[in-house]
């Protein structure tokens, strides 16, 4: 297949901005995949900082960083994305959401547009120019459309002279399929 699926497409994405020493955002550390794909991307002097309001998304992501011996490069948050400015001062090259719910756990426990978009505004202020905040957005639960409509809106309000938006999905698949919102920061806020 040419065209790239929104994962792969997404992990391409950030691994175009990333270079050793950077500072990045796991902003929903799920199962920790792309936690690890992170640390691995930031190198030994770089660090990850992984958010999740689930204390079993949180043990997966260490037990995943460990096997790979990558978690000295990364700081396990049991918090809300939207706390980010608590955690993380510093300057980041890049951010990741993966939206919605943790696969195999409580469905009713899923990211929220409001707390989604206090995260993703926090963000904005500490992405570098150049860096992208990549969302990936499943929309198919409870409350999914909801969030999904609230960041559309975010995100086409943002000046294209401070930031590039990017929608990239799939038109003519079943059931809700996941999209990227990829935001590149253009110019200092």
């Amino acid at each position: 297949m040419i065209l790239k699926r929104v994962l792969p497409f997404a992990k391409d994405l950030l691994s175009k901005v990333i270079t050793k020493g950077d500072i990045v955002v796991d902003a929903t550390a799920g199962n920790g995949y792309d936690t690890v794909f992170l640390a691995e991307l930031v190198g030994e002097t770089g660090h990850v900082y992984a958010f999740d309001v689930q204390a079993e998304a949180i043990k997966s992501t260490q037990e995943k960083l460990i096997q790979a011996n990558l978690h000295s490069r990364s700081t396990l948050i049991l918090d809300g994305h939207e706390n980010v400015s608590t955690y993380v001062q510093s300057e980041i090259a890049a951010a990741i959401f993966n939206l919605g719910y943790l696969p195999g756990s409580n469905l009713e426990i899923v990211t929220k547009g409001k707390s989604t978009i206090q995260a993703l505004e926090s963000l904005l202020g500490m992405l570098k120019v150049g860096g992208i905040i990549v969302l990936v957005v499943y929309h198919g639960h409870i409350g999914g459309k909801e969030e999904k409509d609230a960041l559309m809106n975010y995100v086409q309000q943002l000046p294209q002279s401070f930031a590039h938006v990017l929608s990239y999905q799939f038109l003519n698949q079943q059931n809700n399929p996941p999209f990227i919102i990829a935001i590149e920061k253009m110019k200092a806020n």
